[in-house]
Formats: C-alpha cells, sequence, structure tokens
C-alpha cells in the first residue's frame, strides 16, 4: 500500500498541482516557505481526513478560493477529499462518498514526525491525549466509535450543566442519562487505553535504548482516574463539583500519559537530546504497532528531521531507510545539498519544490 499519485487544487499554497511518487524514499526539497510542509499536510490529511496543522479546514483552502480538492491514488484506489468554505468537507473512495469520515480513518495509515513534536513533552495531558487517541483511531474502528460516542456525550453534559447555572435549575434525571451514557463508553475506552499501553511500552523502550545506547530507564505511565475501582461512584458524586464549575470534572477525559525518565519527569529534568530521543522512540513504537495490526507499514513522514536530529541519531535513521525498514517515505529538507551528500547511494525519488 503506497500513494502513487497526488492532485491538489486550491491546497494551502498550492493552486493546482500533480506528483507521482516512489513507494519507497521520496524527498521533498526547497526553501523554506516553499510548501514542502504543506504537501507533507495534503498526505496527512488524506489519510487522517484532517490537518496536521490547522484545527479549522477552512485554513487549508487556498487564499481567496472558496474550495480545495486533494485526489490521490493508492493502488488502484483513489481517494477524493472535498473543502468549501463555509460548507462541508467530503471523503469519497473512488468516487463514492463516505457516509461518515470514521469508516475512512485507519485504511491508509500515517505516522508523522514534525519539528514541534517535542510539545508532546512540554504541554499538557491534552495533547499527549491527542497522540494516543490518534493512533488507537487508526488501529481500532471500535475504538474512534466509542471516542466519538463519548466526545458527543460529554458535550451534551457539559451543555446541560450550563443551562442549570444559567437557568438556576436543576433536573437530576436528565443529566443521569448523560452521566450514565459516559460511564458506559468511558469504562470501554479505559480497559483499551490501558491494553494498549502494555502492548506500546515493549516497543516504545526497544527503540529508545536503541537511540540512546541503553543510557537510561524510560516509561511511559497511562494516569486514569478510571483505575479507582470505586470511580463510578466517584463520578456520580462529583455532581456537585460539575455544577459549580459548569463542565464535567471527572472521567477519560482527563486521563494522561505520564513520561519518565530514570524515575523523574521528562518535562522538567530531560535534556533536549533525551526528549528528542524519547519523542522519536514514540514514533518509532508507533510505526511498529501500526504495522504489526494492520499486516503493512504506514506512510512515513518526516518533516525537516534532520535539522531536529544529532549526527548520530541521523546516521541511524538513514540506516533504517536504507535497510527497508520503512515502507513509503516522505522527507523533507530546506538544504539540497546536504540531504543529497546523506542520501548517498540510497534509491530515492527528488522533489523540488517552488
Amino acid at each position: 500500500m503506497y500513494l502513487q499519485k497526488l492532485q491538489l487544487s486550491n491546497f494551502r499554497n498550492y493552486e493546482n498541482q500533480f506528483y507521482e511518487f516512489s513507494e519507497g524514499l521520496n524527498c521533498i526539497v526547497g526553501k523554506n516557505g516553499s510548501g514542502k510542509t504543506n504537501l507533507l499536510d495534503a498526505v496527512y490529511f488524506l489519510s487522517l481526513c484532517k490537518s496536521s496543522i490547522h484545527s479549522q479546514d477552512a485554513l487549508s483552502i487556498k487564499f481567496d478560493e472558496d474550495f480545495a480538492q486533494i485526489e490521490g491514488r493508492f493502488g488502484e484506489e483513489l481517494i477524493t477529499c472535498s473543502m468549501q468554505r463555509g460548507g462541508k468537507k467530503s471523503f469519497f473512495y473512488d468516487k463514492v462518498p463516505y457516509e461518515k469520515l470514521s469508516e475512512h480513518i485507519g485504511k491508509y495509515p500515517v505516522v508523522l514526525i514534525a519539528p514541534d513534536d517535542t510539545d508532546l513533552i512540554r504541554d499538557g495531558s491534552e495533547t499527549r491525549r491527542k497522540l494516543f487517541d490518534g493512533i488507537l483511531s487508526q488501529i481500532d474502528a471500535e475504538y474512534l466509535k466509542l471516542y466519538l460516542s463519548y466526545n458527543k456525550s460529554l458535550d451534551q453534559r457539559n451543555s446541560l450543566l450550563k443551562q442549570f447555572a444559567e437557568h438556576n435549575y436543576f433536573d437530576e434525571d436528565l443529566v443521569r442519562i448523560y452521566s450514565d451514557q459516559l460511564l458506559a463508553t468511558g469504562k470501554k475506552i479505559f480497559e483499551l487505553r490501558n491494553n494498549f499501553v502494555t502492548q506500546f511500552l515493549p516497543l516504545f523502550k526497544k527503540h529508545y535504548d536503541e537511540l540512546s545506547d541503553n543510557r537510561e530507564m524510560v516509561e511511559i505511565n497511562y494516569n486514569s482516574e478510571w483505575a479507582d475501582e470505586n470511580f463510578e461512584e466517584i463520578f456520580l458524586k462529583s455532581i456537585g463539583n460539575d455544577l459549580a464549575a459548569q463542565r464535567t470534572t471527572k472521567g477519560i477525559h482527563k486521563d494522561d500519559y505520564e513520561f519518565w525518565m530514570e524515575g523523574k519527569p521528562v518535562k522538567k529534568f530531560g535534556s533536549q537530546g533525551q526528549r528528542k530521543a524519547f519523542i522519536m522512540a514514540i514514533r518509532m513504537a508507533q510505526f511498529d504497532i501500526l504495522t504489526q495490526i494492520k499486516g503493512f507499514k504506514p506512510i512515513l513522514l518526516l518533516d525537516d528531521i534532520f535539522d531536529k536530529l544529532d549526527e548520530k541519531r541521523i546516521k541511524k535513521l538513514v540506516e533504517m531507510i536504507d535497510s527497508k525498514v520503512f515502507g513509503q517515505v516522505f522527507l523533507t529538507d530546506a538544504r539540497p545539498k546536504r540531504t543529497k551528500e546523506l542520501l548517498k547511494g540510497i534509491d530515492v525519488r527528488f522533489l523540488e519544490i517552488g
């Protein structure tokens, strides 16, 4: 499974461009601001039905245009994404529209390693939940269904809590409906997340050991209120706090994945190099677990990776690419001369942007 052809119409800074790719390494070179990252984002969008850069679809439409389209061919399969400014986003499989976008996610898995990945360490728990929710959604359609259902119930319950505060009344039976929905789906999500971390950890530790020469002991701890066997009772008793806060204060939407190194939080005590190695190991483990469960290799997107790694880790990555550890790879770099030197002797398709 690989992306053979890509047609972009009014996507970001692309007006109407067509590209063909190899099933191995595709190196996209060009000056900063030329659109290298945007091209990777188009591949990401085609796989996951959303941008890796913007949360609003309208920002992916070229300035002063009313629509954008991304069309990609994976073997005999044609995938099309159409976006209308102020309108709805649509996805098509061989020109037949999906009823739900969730039906598409996971068919063409992708792993992105980007310059801002270390935000996973610096930012709050929401950023880390999004990372692991994204991996699980590509792996398990049932997880994605539960995740979407939970968030819908959460939004409805929060909206109800705000209405209670605004109109100074309370309907216990009504709020209990949404509470029961959150408890039912939340328990299943907790179990799936917990099982996933058990599978994921050995892969992550293996890659970190390779990247750091076994220098530090690392851990990812899944921290959830659901680990308390009395959580359902605790959740229902928290209604007073929920009414005061006008939002649901407990549940799996508060979970966190804590990153540890030598018994200390990486966020506070990890060096810049250690943090980079930590995140790189997470991404490599993501690649491995997707490959294991899907039975084929995901597309790997490497955005300006040579600027973010030291010489030793660059050498290791190039060796992995050369030994065909990965399937289709897209790599961007602003320094073509350096890139060609680093990739000397490797079969690579170069595309110059701008």
